[in-house]
């Protein structure tokens, strides 16, 4: 991918991680990017798929489209998430090969890793014994988007390379409470704590409007009204009720980080020189108390935070092995402090306007 007229196609390209290499790619010279939104391509349909690869030909590939969430998403939508995923993964993967791109990049996720396995996971500790129950769907999908990339690889000679970030926060992120990932969920909840506590409804009902999980009825500045609605999310006017026990230990990284590692490795590198995948990660992990009290710091909640034991903590550990992309000259620059600071403003300048 050295010519910068090359045709690359990102797909995803609206979500956190498809959007940031958008625009990585764009700081970087590169002038013939195409994309489409779901509404235009839906890329589980194959035959959609195929005839997009067709009339497009794209060079390089850049594989970021997915169907995510947390705990809560993955272990109610076991069904979509399974299927979306897979069929996202072979209908690409396969116009890929199809249609002759010349390179294609692979996002996956920590999630692959089994839950006992030991820490930090290295790239060789994949299906070595059970996965985590909560989000076993969505790990066998990307297992199979890695072993696709393998297999068409060794079978007819592709260059479909496959990475694992860790958790992923930053622009672009997801904040619906239904579908939303720790760190985010952990921005909006603490918002809305430090709104409640300002009595600040304008906003809350401006943030529900925004960004969803709104009153059935549509927003409202009714204070009783709104103050009830954020308390069955465990947000109330003296404290806020988190899951689990708050001792899972996470990774996170930043999603410009993250870009800056896929458009290094589709520039400088190949499938065989990566192996079958290659993790990418921070390089240090937190439990998610530490990151509760984080959150608040750089939100200016100052009220309780209490844990909800009778909810599922999930996987003890997700922290990376990162020696192999550090090898090839890349580290993470962005302090996850930092980098929630970038986010909650954003979010922020989001919800109001």
């Amino acid at each position: 991918m050295n010519q910068k007229d090359s045709k690359i196609y990102i797909a995803g390209h609206r979500g956190m991680v498809g959007s940031s290499v958008l625009r990585r790619l764009e700081d970087n010279g590169y002038t013939n990017i195409v994309y489409r939104s779901h509404a235009e391509l839906d890329l589980t349909r194959q035959q959609d798929v195929e005839t997009f690869f067709e009339e497009e030909r794209p060079e390089y590939v850049f594989l970021c489209a997915a169907k995510v969430g947390g705990i809560l998403a993955n272990s109610t939508y076991t069904a979509q998430f399974i299927y979306e995923n897979l069929m996202i993964a072979a209908n690409v993967i396969h116009a890929s090969y199809r249609y002759g791109v010349k390179k294609l990049l692979n996002l996956g996720s920590s999630c692959i890793y089994p839950r006992e396995a030991p820490q930090p996971l290295k790239e060789e500790y994949l299906l070595t014994s059970e996965l985590e129950p909560t989000n076993e769907p969505y790990a066998i999908a990307k297992i199979a988007a890695i072993k696709l990339c393998r297999y068409y690889n060794e079978q007819y000679g592709t260059n479909f390379m496959s990475v694992m970030p860790t958790n992923l926060y930053g622009p672009n992120d997801n904040f619906d409470l239904e579908t939303s990932h720790v760190l985010p969920a952990l921005i909006r909840k603490l918002h809305w704590a430090k709104l409640l506590s300002q009595e600040n409804y304008r906003n809350i009902s401006r943030d529900l409007e925004r960004f969803g999980n709104n009153l059935p009825t549509g927003p409202s500045d009714d204070p009783d009204v709104l103050a009830h609605h954020l308390s069955e999310f465990g947000v109330h006017a003296d404290r806020i009720v988190l899951w689990g026990t708050g001792e899972p230990r996470r990774e996170f990284l930043y999603a410009d980080d993250l870009s800056a590692a896929v458009v290094l490795l589709m520039e400088q590198y190949d499938a065989q020189e990566v192996g079958e995948f290659i993790n990418i990660g921070a390089g240090k992990d937190t439990t998610i108390r530490r990151l509760a009290e984080m959150v608040a710091r750089v939100v200016g909640y100052n009220g309780r935070i209490e844990w909800d034991r009778t909810k599922p903590d999930g996987i003890p550990q997700k922290l990376l092995d990162t020696a192999r992309i550090q090898g090839k000259g890349w580290r993470a620059d962005t302090s996850l402090e930092k980098g929630i600071e970038k986010t909650y403003k954003g979010y922020v300048h989001d919800a109001e306007f």
